[in-house]
């Protein structure tokens, strides 16, 4: 049941520096000091741009980046920013009443976006409010409350997600459905002993969903395709019993990573949710990162770095050895319909590979910097092969870059942005002089 709170939701700062001190480091002197060492083919580094907000003691989680036009956002602690995508310069800043707490990995088709805040300011408040913000002006939309209640909803971590124009809720024992364009509720609680707590963002409405049994301990799950305006379950396929739902590696195709203690799977469904795959590691170990490995508190169900996958194959990328001093790795390449490894490609020297989508039939990867060697965008054709770059960042730029250690990555537009998934400091000055986002492109 969700109730709606009176007043604007969150105010603007119009622009005078009080939801967000701009920093105290001419970073655009330092960006021009990294380009005027670039060598011949790199491209440039647009701009760099610090964390700015004074943070609690323990850090906060950075949401995002979202890109809406010619507008990238970023969201922590209590502010929501917009910068321009070409310099890095603050369009808008945006207060919100409280804390930051969940927020869905893309806004709608619009550019519309809701964000799951807490009900108050003090340590022990619930997230249970969310508010709604429009990424292209900065305005705060409607804003409502929903009920948490029993150990199970009070205990669960919150996983958002947006599908059309309804914004999902979701926890352990029930989700909330809201219609992102005027707050409208759409669903709550559904029929039955299942419940989804989590959902895929995107055009098709892709859930996981625990089941209370005898046992009250909600182990047995599912996959569901839902629709996002009546909450009506149009198809499911039933985990076996003992696995968890982990990660929505893709949608479409619909792939799917599973869980037990110290086991791994990962399953290919059809569109009609019957058993397509599952793939065949073989002896390698992957590392893909998602919410808590990256350090960040988010439970979002489709947020993961280092997979992609394509009508035919699910591209992965393997760990690098820990002990090596100069990590490489590679990228392997599945077979949609079997399951099977069809090729790997390795990195370069010293950096590492992470997939990061399908564009043109080609896989886009992002290369990390290595010492002494800048990053960049890479990509391979569907036989495989050796990687190829599309955007190489300039060596001199290394060090910065090598600072985004798991950081978020988009590549758009001939543009490569990095943005930290969780700022914290040795204190406010260090907090505040971090860099948060780097824009690179030619």
């Amino acid at each position: 049941r969700a109730s709606t709170d009176s007043g604007p939701g969150a105010t603007g700062d119009g622009g005078d520096g009080k939801a967000e001190d701009r920093g105290t480091h001419d970073l655009g002197a330092e960006a021009d000091a990294l380009n005027a060492q670039r060598r011949p083919g790199e491209a440039k580094v647009l701009w760099l741009q610090e964390g700015g907000v004074d943070l609690p003691r323990n850090g906060s989680d950075v949401y995002g980046p979202w890109i809406v036009g010619d507008t990238v956002v970023k969201a922590m602690f209590r502010t929501v920013s917009g910068y321009s995508v070409t310099d890095g310069s603050r369009k808008w800043s945006l207060r919100m009443p409280s804390s930051l707490c969940a927020a869905p990995s893309q806004p709608t088709a619009e550019g519309k976006i809701v964000f799951g805040i807490k009900t108050g300011t003090a340590a022990d408040a619930l997230c249970n409010s969310v508010q709604m913000v429009d990424l292209t002006t900065g305005k705060a939309g409607w804003r409502k409350t929903y009920r948490r209640q029993g150990a199970w909803d009070l205990l669960s971590d919150v996983s958002m997600a947006i599908n059309g124009d309804t914004v999902t809720v979701g926890r352990t024992s029930r989700t909330d459905a809201f219609r992102v364009s005027d707050g409208a509720v759409l669903f709550g609680e559904l029929p039955g002993n299942c419940q989804p707590f989590g959902f895929a963002s995107g055009p098709v409405a892709i859930a996981a969903t625990s089941c209370q049994t005898a046992a009250d301990d909600h182990k047995e799950q599912q996959v569901q395709r839902i629709d996002p305006v009546t909450g009506k379950v149009q198809w499911t396929y039933k985990v076996k019993k003992g696995w968890e739902v982990a990660q929505f590696y893709s949608v479409s195709p619909l792939v799917v990573s599973l869980k037990q203690e110290d086991k791994w799977a990962i399953i290919v469904l059809n569109e009609n949710g019957t058993y397509r795959s599952q793939l065949v590691g073989g002896t390698d170990d992957y590392g893909t990162k998602c919410g808590g490995d990256l350090l960040t508190e988010g439970k979002n169900l489709d947020n993961c770095l280092g997979v992609a996958a394509d009508d035919r194959m699910v591209y992965l990328a393997t760990k690098p050895p820990e002990d090596d001093l100069t990590p490489t790795n590679k990228v392997v390449a599945f077979d949609l319909n079997t399951g099977q490894a069809k090729w790997k490609a390795a990195a370069p020297a010293g950096q590492t590979l992470m997939p990061m989508r399908t564009e043109g039939g080609r896989l886009l990867m992002y290369v990390a910097a290595g010492k002494n060697k800048g990053g960049g965008i890479a990509s391979l054709p569907p036989t495989g092969g050796t990687p190829q770059m599309v955007l190489r960042h300039p060596a001199a730029a290394s060090m910065v870059e090598r600072g985004f250690f798991d950081s978020r990555v988009v590549y758009q537009n001939g543009r490569c942005l990095l943005m930290h998934a969780r700022i914290s400091g040795i204190d406010d000055e260090d907090e505040k002089s971090m860099k948060s986002m780097a824009g690179f492109g030619s």
